[in-house]
């Protein structure tokens, strides 16, 4: 019957078994920890903004991102991992390009509305003219999400124009006559 005796060393040494589980629980709580401060910080900025639509998905973004960072430098510091670590790059490589080409649309409507969300073309509540398949039309800016714009119509039609779109096109504000 053997027994295993780890010395204090091979707790700090990641070649070792229970050195990889401290390091592995380091990490862990590191991420955690991380993911915490960047909810914490991002919520704090909601409060400054008036149009928080896009800081919810900037936060599980980033909090998704500090956990594949995390797995990612933990593999590299583990010697058995490494090949590994190597191989998870590699695979986050082409990933990401195979993703691109088969959500290019989506994508495109994405970034477009990150675009809207920086420049602001146009506000919640303002009142627009731009051309739709039934022609020219006026319509009231409702929602400015990620993915969409949502507008609605003198009629109370609901238009909904994917971003990649609202950035493409030309937009009339209307300002209100004072009388």
């Amino acid at each position: 019957m053997s027994t295993l005796i780890y010395s204090t060393i091979d707790y700090f040494n990641p070649a070792t078994l229970p050195g990889a589980i401290v390091y592995a629980l380091a990490f862990l709580v590191l991420a955690f920890l991380a993911g915490r401060l960047v909810h914490i910080l991002v919520r704090r900025s909601i409060k400054r903004v008036s149009d928080p639509t896009g800081f919810s998905f900037v936060d599980q973004l980033l909090q998704v991102i500090i956990f594949i960072v995390m797995v990612i430098l933990y593999a590299q510091l583990v010697p058995p991992l490494r090949a590994l670590g190597t191989a998870m790059l590699a695979s986050v490589s082409i990933a990401s390009i195979v993703i691109g080409l088969a959500a290019q649309s989506t994508l495109s409507n994405l970034i477009a509305g990150f675009a809207l969300l920086l420049y602001r073309p146009f506000r919640v509540g303002e009142q627009v003219q731009l051309m739709t398949p039934r022609g020219m039309m006026t319509a009231t800016i409702q929602t400015l999400m990620l993915g969409y714009t949502f507008l609605r119509d003198d009629e109370d039609n609901q238009i909904i124009v994917p971003n990649s779109m609202m950035a493409n096109i030309v937009i009339i504000r209307i300002h209100p006559k004072i009388n």
